[in-house]
């Protein structure tokens, strides 16, 4: 049943930052890696790197690589709230960009499934910096829970 293991997150953290990256080809394209987690929270890094700049004059990331980061972390908290490699959907993704992001800087976000219903989660997130007091963009997102297709994330054994 959702929600009623208890959260190892020693086990937990590694295991998710392994299959983030080798269940979905795009999230190891961007190199994000997972920093935090918790239920129904994760924490995520997108690297700085030039292939993902969108004006070479500013050295600034694109838009479209903020919200590949900000989509992946708002799914991954889902999968922490869940706890079990349920398929998923982004069923709705508003981003609303406050602010560039600073040129050659790697940006972090942080996502909260805040609400799990029968059929969509809830989600909300910040991609910024240094804290979330001073953010990039904000991430409101609903997801379809139980999609056709296979789990992205691998069940465990044991």
């Amino acid at each position: 049943m959702r929600g009623e293991m208890e959260f190892d997150r020693e086990r937990v953290l590694p295991m998710l930052d392994t299959g983030f990256r080798q269940m979905v080809p795009h999230n190891a394209a961007l190199n994000l890696q997972v920093l935090d987690c918790g239920p129904g929270m994760v924490v995520l890094s997108l690297p700085w790197a030039e292939h993902l700049v969108g004006n070479p004059e500013t050295g600034v990331l694109h838009g479209g690589a903020i919200s590949s980061l900000l989509d992946a972390c708002g799914g991954a908290s889902v999968f922490l709230k869940m706890m079990a490699p349920t398929p998923i959907a982004t069923l709705d993704l508003r981003i609303d960009y406050l602010k560039p992001a600073t040129p050659r800087r790697d940006v972090i976000a942080k996502a909260e499934c805040y609400k799990l219903g029968r059929n969509v989660a809830f989600v909300r997130g910040l991609a910024y910096h240094d804290t979330t007091d001073d953010p990039i963009a904000a991430l409101s997102a609903t997801f379809m829970l139980s999609t056709k297709g296979a789990a992205v994330v691998p069940r465990s054994r044991g």
